[in-house]
């Protein structure tokens, strides 16, 4: 069975339904692995025999094809973010470790049924929107290969470009979740910041830093980014988010003329123009907006003393292995050593100042639509002048973790010489799936595919609706479970991950096959909470779903450690006899994988 040019979800999920499996998918992309003619993509590669081996396990503990939410799809991950079995390098080899654990998306993500390929190539410590700073090489655009790929997270977007992963994980600090997106013709996804845990990630500017998704489609990325989002008590910058709703018809600002800059590049100032007409063609109001605060707040993240939180990351590290460090990388980060605390201080003063005069701009419109880079450089160009030429790259992007917003990049178009165009969607915190109804559409209405498939045809996103009904879930039916397959087959949606208010109780049930636990509240009782997913069915699915629940389980309402209500799963009194208090573990997935040890111990 041949994989298709672009690795979409939903042209895997058919060859799977249609009798493709994990193994025969391992085998096919091994070949394309090994055919690829830019070798600098991945700096570390899984071993083909561990990803045969990823792919027997998944079958093993989920037997029926798309039983997971992400099951059986590649993805890569950028290589300062850890990835048990794989070395971290940040692309420095000098600074290379072997991390004990996964990070926390990428267990999340390996919980779901996705199957990892290797770790790809970078700027070095994240510092760049190009891809040229690296000791490994320069990844380059997919459609020509004298352009830079954009950075930081240059191997990761090729690699999806390219149809050698699914989707993959960047890092998105400045920008390096969307800039490389738009020079491969592909979706970036750069969450709110706070909602994607970083534990496990090499910071940047640990405040700010955000993990973000490539993907072929809007679609796709947010299903990988629902899966990894979720608080994690181990990320000090992580927090329990909401929702910011937008209207359905949009209010989108466009900066006012004297702010579209494009240093020269008018086949990009073209292709501008004309997304922002097909926004208006699918409804938006265009705003004209003064983009100045924006984009002065975006220069502190270079040119002010933010640069010293990259310094603050690296500088153990530098002080015994600067003359092993990427020059370019090395004259940025050192040029922090000169600034003092006072300076941090009034940086931090610059940027509220900045965010103020942007609030009354922000009040005229509901979302920006900005160009996601305003020009594309050669490698040979960006080499020549590694630091000017990289700045133009960020104007449009450096702002946004600053402003803590979200944004979905997307393909707009090609210029007359075939290089990519992007825009992106910049919205307030917590808009993130807000964005992506108009995001989606705006990918489809550019007609220029995703990667090298420019006839790829991506599908709608629907806008978020309360005809999804949230279910919350805590035992057999989690990701990776074995009764997760009843929430995949009715549609189910995996919307995040959470924990119940402190006054929460778990028992093992005695005699349920599979194995399930009860959730009983205690009032009074002040534990650590209850770990759980929150799922969401369409009210159809919600109702089948209740209907087939066996006793001693239903559902009522739960509460979460943030105070908020679901629905979800409790037990009945008289279930819980005979049963075993597992209310120290946190959760089902907890003392499920503490029996699963104490058993290989025993039998060690």
């Amino acid at each position: 069975m041949t994989l298709p040019r672009i690795l979409a979800f939903d042209a895997l999920r058919a060859l799977y339904a249609d009798g493709l499996t994990p193994a025969a998918l391992v085998e096919a992309l091994i070949e394309r692995l090994a055919a690829m003619t830019d070798p600098a993509v991945f700096i570390s590669r899984v071993p083909d025999a561990a990803l045969r081996a990823a792919a027997a396990d998944l079958v093993a503990r989920a037997p029926e094809p798309n039983s997971l939410p992400l099951w059986g799809l590649p993805f890569a991950v950028k290589d300062n973010i850890d990835a048990a079995g794989l070395p971290t390098t940040a692309a420095c080899p000098a600074f290379a470790y072997q991390p004990s654990a996964d990070a926390t998306v990428v267990a999340r993500l390996e919980a779901a049924g996705a199957l990892l390929v290797g770790k790809t190539n970078l700027d070095q410590f994240a510092t760049g929107l190009n891809g040229t700073r690296s000791p490994y090489g320069a990844p380059r655009s997919v459609f020509d290969e004298d352009y830079v790929s954009g950075g930081s997270s240059s191997g990761s977007a090729v690699a999806v470009a390219a149809g050698v992963a699914a989707f993959a994980l960047g890092t998105d600090t400045a920008g390096s979740g969307r800039v490389p997106a738009a020079f491969n013709n592909i979706v970036g996804i750069k969450p709110s910041p706070g909602r994607v845990s970083t534990t496990g990630l090499v910071p940047a500017c640990r405040s700010i830093d955000v993990v973000s998704v490539f993907a072929a489609h809007v679609a796709d990325g947010l299903e990988a980014r629902r899966v990894m989002e979720g608080f994690d008590a181990a990320d000090i910058y992580a927090r329990r988010f909401g929702t910011t709703a937008l209207p359905a018809r949009l209010r989108l600002g466009v900066p006012a003329a004297a702010e579209r800059e494009f240093f020269g590049n008018d086949a990009y100032r073209s292709l501008y123009e004309t997304a922002i007409g097909r926004a208006a063609e699918l409804g938006a109001e265009i705003v004209e907006f003064d983009y100045r605060p924006f984009r002065e707040a975006a220069a502190l993240l270079y040119e002010g003393p933010f640069v010293a939180e990259r310094l603050a990351a690296v500088e153990a590290f530098m002080a015994g292995h600067e003359a092993e460090m990427d020059p370019t990388v090395r004259t940025i980060i050192a040029g922090a050593r000169g600034m003092s605390a006072a300076d941090a201080f009034r940086g931090l003063y610059a940027l509220e100042g900045h965010r103020r005069r942007a609030e009354a701009e922000w009040a005229k419109v509901d979302a920006l639509l900005l160009p996601t880079s305003p020009d594309i450089q050669t490698v040979t160009a960006m080499m020549a002048d590694p630091i000017a030429l990289n700045a133009r790259f960020g104007r449009f992007t450096n702002f946004a973790n600053f402003f803590g917003c979200a944004a979905i990049a997307v393909p707009a178009g090609l210029t007359a010489d075939g290089l990519p165009f992007g825009v992106q969607l910049v919205g307030p915190r917590d808009s993130d799936e807000a964005l992506a109804p108009f995001a989606a559409a705006l990918h489809r209405a550019a007609g220029c595919g995703s990667g090298l498939d420019l006839a790829l045809t991506p599908p709608p996103v629907a806008a978020p609706s309360e005809d999804r009904l949230p279910i919350a879930v805590v035992g057999a039916h989690l990701s990776g479970m074995p009764l997760n397959r009843e929430l995949a087959a009715l549609g189910g949606r995996l919307v995040r991950t959470g924990t119940t208010a402190p006054d929460y109780r778990l028992y093992a049930l005695a005699g349920t096959v599979p194995p399930k636990p009860g959730l009983a509240r205690a009032p009074g009782f002040a534990g650590p909470g209850i770990a759980l997913e929150i799922w969401s069915l369409t009210p159809e699915g919600f109702a089948r779903f209740v209907a087939g629940i066996p006793k001693p389980l239903g559902i009522g309402k739960l509460t979460l450690d943030d105070g908020s209500e679901v629905s979800g799963f409790i037990c009945e009194p008289a279930g819980l006899e005979g049963a075993r208090e597992i209310t120290e573990f946190g959760g089902w997935r907890a003392y499920v994988e503490s029996r699963t040890r104490a058993a290989a111990t025993a039998t060690a």
